[in-house]
This record gives structure tokens, sequence and C-alpha cells, in this order.
């Protein structure tokens, strides 16, 4: 006899589909005074662009104290990016993942915050999306590692500090948009985000990456705030240039693979 899988029979006897684990915490629906506590927090609204030279001074000024055996990797990396054969860390569309989000974006951040939240929306691609728990809640024993991790977030006055765990080994630890190294078992990252100016962001981080690291690495990363409209994030999807425009053969709007080279870029057209 054939059975039907359990969710399909759920659903046809009408029951749920799935159901919680009995020691799976609730969290409550949000109350009038938690929405009206937001308004004591820092404004943080807006769109937020990366200090690029700012990046590079502090990789300049503050590498990584990478492990020998990592440092020759890096240092291999870092030839062939000036040789103008960069490797290209972030052309499969995989999420950039903490602490490479902050590291090296050249693309603007919107935070969003509601109760027990605070949201980070990264423009570039949809994967771009940091949640950072502020409701109390700990850590998970047996968490589920992710790109981004998990994130609990703790108002220490205009200060949100932030503690990242269960972070996939095989996020990057970058420098650069070419040169960087999986982050590997065991990495936890902390930030502390708080203005130094009324349109000035920084992102203060301690990487402690025990496979690729001697020790923990302090660095920082400045956003500067802009308020126009012309300047809202806008929608971004990592392979939508790997397509062309195009239609069916019933004539309707369609897309179509364009040529690319076996290092991800695009080949230009032939005539």
């Amino acid at each position: 006899m054939i059975r039907a899988p359990l969710f399909a029979l759920a659903l046809t006897l009408g029951a749920p589909a799935l159901a919680a684990p009995d020691n799976d915490p609730i969290t409550p629906a949000p109350t009038a005074r938690d929405w009206l506590e937001l308004a004591h927090r820092p404004d943080w609204s807006g769109s937020w662009f990366p200090v690029i030279s700012d990046q590079f001074a502090q990789v300049n000024t503050n590498p990584p104290p990478w492990k020998p055996e990592v440092q020759k990797q890096i240092d291999h990396w870092d030839a062939e990016e000036k040789a103008g054969r960069p490797r290209g860390l972030l052309l499969d569309c995989l999420p950039h993942g903490v602490p490479t989000f902050y590291l090296i974006t050249h693309n603007s951040i919107e935070i969003l915050q509601t109760p027990g939240r605070v949201t980070i929306l990264g423009e570039s691609d949809g994967n771009r999306l940091v949640r950072i728990w502020t409701d109390g809640r700990k850590a998970p024993t047996d968490p589920d590692p992710s790109f981004h991790g998990y994130n609990i977030g703790v108002w220490q006055g205009d200060t949100l500090a932030v503690s990242t765990t269960a972070i996939l080994p095989q996020t990057w630890l970058a420098v650069s948009e070419a040169v960087g190294i999986a982050i590997g078992e065991g990495a936890h990252v902390d930030q502390k985000f708080h203005l130094i100016g009324p349109d000035t962001l920084a992102v203060d981080l301690t990487i402690t990456a025990p496979a690729v690291l001697t020790r923990p690495w302090q660095t920082r990363r400045l956003f500067t705030r802009k308020r126009a409209r012309s300047f809202e994030i806008v929608e971004g999807v990592c392979r939508q240039g790997d397509f062309e425009e195009t239609t069916d053969k019933w004539g309707n709007p369609a897309w179509r693979p364009v040529a690319q080279s076996t290092d991800g870029n695009v080949v230009a057209p032939t005539k």
C-alpha cells in the first residue's frame, strides 16, 4: 500500500500540518507599550551607505591576524587580484553572510526596528537579510547554522550589542570581493552598532574564528546616512544579470541565459 505523506494526510483530515514541539516558546503579540518603547531607541531610519575608503584603510592598517598557513592562501589570492585575475568570492549568489555582510559591502543597507527585533536589509540581492532578536531570548543550544548566523541583540543605552553564533563554516571572512577564506568551525562575531555623528553609524566588530585566525580580530566599519528618496534601497536579484530579455514562443515576456565564461563573467555577444 502506498502511504500518503504525513503533511498531505494532515491537510486531508483537516488537522494542522505541522505541530509545534511542546517546548517551543511562544512569542507574544507586541503590545501598544512595546511599540511606544521604540520611540526611545536611536533613530536609524534612512539608507546607510558604506564608507568604502574606510574599509580599505581598516584592512591596510589593521589586517586580520591570519594563521600562517592561511596567510599563504590570502597572499596567493591577493596576488591574483593584483594581476587582474580576481577570484570573485560573491559570484555564486549565496548570501554574503556575517561578518562579510559588514566588512566589504559596497551596497546600502536599511535598518528596521520592530518590537523584539532589529532587521537589516541589504541592497544587492534578496539574500542580504540579518535578523537580530532583541526580545530577551537566548541563543539556541542546538541551532541550525546559517550564513548570517543566529543573532541575539541587547540594548546598552543607545548601543545595540549583538552576538552572532551558528555561522556556517563555508561563510566567507573576506577583506575584498576577491580575497578571503571560509570562516571555519566555531566562529563567533560580536558587533556594536552606535551613532558617532548625526548621520554616521559605526559597527564595531570582534571576530573570533579559531580555524583561521590566531586571535580575535577587532575592526570597525562606518556607514553614512542618506534620507532623500532617491537613495532608498532598491530590489536586487543576484542572477538577473545572467539573463537577457526575450519572449517565449507565444510572445510572452521571458528570460534566457546569456553565455558565460568559466569564471562566471558574461561573454560579449558575437556579431
